[in-house]
């Protein structure tokens, strides 16, 4: 990764599991500037579908933004197993989802998909939420600087 990284945090839920689906995230633009997203979703899911409506409003999001490379963050470890080269096992019911964001890829220079703990995702699972998101946005700011 260089300094014209995004540096990104994505989150879905649906609460409950199976039930009303939300989405939200973090971007960290190169320049320092921060951009959210937290938004309800108009049907009903899993958590896993949620996540990866995240992951294709986030990477849609940034090639918008004309970010060229991206780090994206998230707490689902099946998201970051589907996003890897070669991809995890299909899963049957998600697939045309995933397939969606795999071919994301092909718009960036580089993408790199990275799983973190939830711990480490807060502003986003608050986002997710539908939640205010903590004022400070020094928790995930820490863990952008140590991950990367």
């Amino acid at each position: 990764m260089t300094s014209a990284t995004w540096i990104a945090y994505i989150d879905g839920s649906a609460l409950p599991n199976p039930g009303r689906m939300r989405i939200g995230g973090i971007a960290y633009a190169p320049d320092g500037a921060s951009h959210r997203f937290s938004q309800a979703l108009g049907h009903t899911g899993c958590n896993n579908e949620a996540e990866a409506v995240a992951a294709i409003h986030a990477l849609t999001w940034l090639q918008g933004m004309g970010a060229r490379e991206v780090l994206l963050h998230t707490d689902s470890s099946i998201l970051a197993a589907q996003m890897a080269e070669p991809a995890a096992k299909p899963i049957a019911r998600l697939a045309a989802l995933y397939e969606q964001a795999r071919a994301l890829r092909a718009s960036f220079v580089q993408l790199e998909v990275r799983w973190v703990p939830r711990h480490k995702n807060t502003v986003a699972d608050a986002l997710a939420r539908g939640e205010a998101a903590p004022a400070d946005d020094a928790v995930d700011a820490a863990a952008m600087t140590s991950m990367a």
